[in-house]
């Protein structure tokens, strides 16, 4: 059965965009230089990842983009934040993101910093939106802990710190999936079961799902090491070779570039064979798991 992804990610990143814009609060809102540093990054562009595997999540288990979207932009707020606080000169000093200045480089340090504790605060608020009143108040709880594990020290945090802490430093094959699996791969895995969440998952298809989460996270990862190399600035948006410049811990620092390539499509593997049960509702996953590793930028 053919799909096309292209389509299905033009058009959900649409709806991700006009909701992202109605959420985020105004720029002429006070504060107004706080307001503008939020709305400069979460709608410089992306490929809105995140969002899409929401809805994927939730389409897999019969639910819908509309019903979850809240909590679509939630992660993406999330991720626009962790970006923002990643490109400050005390972590990787980052003059580039997304094609655009990195926003400490439009509106300062400080209001950088407040505009990414200011998205992560609002991403919250959306969440708790994301169950309509009346609804299973249970969903929601869920929701809640598994994007909070996935963003704070047990998830992206916690991996940041790892990244940061051993910059300059060998590194070994374990202290990299750490670095991977917890930086990266967590909210990716957190973005495809909240959306499952609320939409109504079995325990059964959770955890199928988080099987799938993880290796398309960790994937996702090692493909963006490999790029970081063989890449343009142009090409990525952002700052090319920055990780090897920084002496990272990286993929391919570690295992070599094709080793790394084979590991990447063997956890594409391994999240197809645990979406299998799902049956064509899991074609936009599955999609998404080969646009991972075949993706030039």
């Amino acid at each position: 059965m053919t799909f096309d992804l292209a389509a299905y990610m033009a058009e959900r990143a649409r709806a991700v965009d006009q909701s992202l814009d109605r959420f985020l609060p105004s720029e002429t809102a006070s504060p107004e230089s706080l307001h503008k540093a939020m709305r400069y990054s979460v709608l410089a562009g992306g490929k809105r990842l995140r969002p899409v595997l929401v809805a994927a999540g939730a389409e897999a288990v019969g639910g819908s983009l509309d019903a979850v979207m809240p909590a679509a932009c939630a992660v993406e707020m999330i991720h626009t934040y962790s970006l923002i606080h990643d490109d400050l000169p005390a972590m990787d000093n980052d003059d580039f993101r997304r094609g655009v200045p990195t926003n400490h480089k439009v509106f300062g340090e400080a209001i950088a910093i407040l505009a990414g504790d200011a998205l992560l605060t609002l991403a919250f608020r959306l969440l708790g939106d994301s169950v309509a009143a009346g609804a299973d108040a249970q969903r929601l709880r869920e929701v809640f802990i598994e994007v909070a594990d996935a963003a704070g020290s047990a998830g992206m945090v916690g991996g940041q710190v790892a990244d940061i802490e051993c910059e300059g430093r060998p590194a070994d094959a374990a202290l990299v999936d750490y670095i991977h699996t917890h930086k990266t791969a967590a909210l990716i895995r957190a973005s495809i079961r909240s959306g499952a969440i609320l939409a109504g998952a079995t325990p059964e298809e959770l955890k199928a799902l988080g099987v799938a989460g993880d290796d398309l996270g960790l994937a996702f990862q090692i493909m963006d090491d490999i790029l970081d190399i063989t890449a343009t600035s142009e090409e990525l948006g952002k700052t090319a070779g920055k990780d090897q410049a920084q002496q990272k811990a990286t993929y391919p620092a570690v295992h070599g570039i094709e080793t790394s390539r084979r590991r990447a499509r063997a956890l594409i593997a391994d999240a197809h064979a645990a979406l299998e049960p799902f049956g064509p509702r899991a074609l936009p996953l599955r999609a998404l798991g080969t646009f991972i590793i075949e993706r030039k930028a």
